[in-house]
């Protein structure tokens, strides 16, 4: 298996070549050769599968045994998991007759993105080691960047806390994470972990990530490696759980081998990573019968184009409707997803673009990566681009989209803990909820709705307190509060604050740190 840019390009690279570079030079994403079809007697042979068991299975079919053995891709997988605090790993949760909740924050930061972060900073760690043993006296060392809008910091910083030769520089919007989420990355005060605050918001430390990485020079000098969902590894390692959902559904629901289930997968998100997980799991073969739910919060990009066929900054139908912030970004209760342009997107576009030529036409897939190029340089001079209505089409064949409000998420996570059996989720899983419920009205009566649960409430307390204050005998710190997040604020900080949104001013931070 290889990898090529959603931009084009003349060579493929190896797995291990794709996960170190992060981001193409030509500012693409990487992508496979090919999408594997799953082994004929999959449903069978792997349904009494651990999550240990199913991530080796799937990722095996992506990653050639030459670069990695079975045996070495197993400990990895083994080591990244150990720490986790379920022993689903992502453990599947009936909430009514049609609807369960897949929670994927077991890991050590309490969110979704430990279950790919804690293998991401394990192939890093174990492909440095192993060039290095080869290079004799010279020692490789890795600087790991990435921008995020909560978790993704956290996260990274756990999976790399301490890993030699690597050193990890993480951006965040001053002041647009919540309080826990902060102080889980800025309390870690290992010796290769630094945490800059950006004044500006999340796509401006996202657009900083990928200038660095654009850079050939400043690139090469400190061998830049991508921890943000931009990486390969992370959409393939996201995989796993919908399948782990898939065996979880059938083991609760007592079918028998020859029963089939009709699955809908609804998805918060705004970097559209975890659901382009999603989306490869179901065009490697696993079962889907409901299109992927897309639940965005304000900042609607994804929503608004499933609608329109226009993927824009601003709704240019709507001009009213702008931020007091003039970069567009509305401040949300749910801030992980308070993005403009979602990074992940542009590598369904290059298989809508794909799809839309004609088979046998040479060079087909250098077209579709000249389309995206195009594509992507007019969303970054006019800040919009509206695609071909067959292609608008194909991407509505697999995807469905609902833009949720700070007030219906509100309303939904106290409709859940007023429940006869009570449950507290965060303001994405909110959206999550809110959108599944929308969309239930488009999908058969027999088909089952799993909406992935991203964070555990507890990093997001002011959505969750301000949705539950007039609940008589809640109390937060009883009720939601793990006990690892007591005392979290109080604790020593090491943070660099960065005055603008300003490449340069970050460069000279990475520099005087490296």
């Amino acid at each position: 298996m290889e990898y090529f840019s959603t931009r084009g390009g003349p060579h493929n690279l190896s797995f291990e070549e794709a996960v170190l570079a992060g981001l193409a030079p030509n500012g693409g994403l990487y992508i496979p050769t090919t999408i594997p079809k799953l082994p004929n007697n999959w449903k069978t042979d792997w349904k009494d599968y651990s999550f240990v068991d199913l991530s080796v299975a799937i990722l095996s079919l992506y990653i050639s045994r030459e670069e990695v053995s079975e045996s070495e891709l197993r400990d990895l997988v083994v080591k990244s998991y150990v720490s986790f605090r379920h022993p689903e790993i992502t453990p599947l949760k009936k909430l009514g007759a049609r609807k369960y909740i897949l929670e994927l924050w077991h890991g050590p930061t309490w969110a979704f993105k430990d279950v790919a972060l804690q293998l991401l900073g394990n192939l890093f760690e174990f492909f440095l080691s192993r060039k290095n043993a080869k290079a004799g006296s010279s020692v490789e060392k890795l600087t790991v960047i990435g921008a995020t809008s909560g978790d993704t910091g956290s996260a990274a910083i756990y999976g790399l806390r301490n890993k030699k030769n690597i050193s990890i520089f993480i951006l965040h919007p001053k002041g647009r994470v919540s309080p826990i989420q902060e102080a889980q990355m800025t309390t870690v005060t290992d010796p290769n972990v630094h945490n800059l605050a950006v004044k500006g918001t999340f796509d401006d430390c996202q657009d900083i990530v990928k200038t660095l990485f654009s850079d050939t020079d400043f690139n090469a000098k400190h061998n830049l490696g991508a921890v943000n969902s931009i990486n390969w590894a992370r959409i393939l390692t996201q995989t796993v759980y919908y399948f782990s959902a898939y065996f979880q559904a059938r083991r609760l629901l007592g079918l028998s081998a020859d029963q089939e289930i009709d699955l809908q997968f609804v998805v918060p998100t705004g970097n559209f990573g975890d659901i382009l997980a999603g989306y490869y799991a179901k065009k490697m073969g696993l079962p889907m019968e409901g299109k992927l739910g897309v639940a965005t919060n304000s900042n609607d990009i994804l929503a608004r184009f499933w609608k329109t066929g226009r993927y824009e900054k601003v709704d240019s139908s709507n001009v009213v409707e702008v931020s007091k912030d003039s970069s567009g970004v509305k401040e949300t209760l749910s801030p992980a997803m308070d993005i403009l342009v979602s990074s992940n997107f542009e590598r369904l576009m290059w298989y809508l673009a794909y799809e839309g030529i004609p088979d046998g036409t040479p060079d087909r897939r250098e077209k579709a990566g000249g389309t995206i190029n195009d594509w992507m340089a007019k969303l970054k001079i006019d800040g919009r681009v509206e695609v071909p209505i067959e292609v608008l089409e194909a991407g509505r064949r697999d995807f469905c989209a609902e833009r949720v409000s700070d007030e219906e998420t509100l309303e939904t996570i106290k409709n859940l803990y007023l429940d006869p059996s009570p449950y507290v989720v965060d303001p994405h899983t909110a959206v999550g909820l809110t959108a599944a419920k929308r969309m239930e009205q488009d999908i058969s009566t027999s088909t089952i709705q799993i909406v992935l649960s991203t964070a555990h409430p507890a990093k997001f307390s002011e959505a969750v307190t301000k949705a539950l204050y007039d609940i008589a005998n809640f109390n937060f710190e009883a009720h939601v509060l793990p006990e690892e997040f007591k005392g979290l604020l109080s604790k020593e900080r090491r943070i660099i604050e960065v005055e603008s949104a300003n490449v340069e001013l970050v460069k000279k931070v990475i520099e005087s740190k490296l």
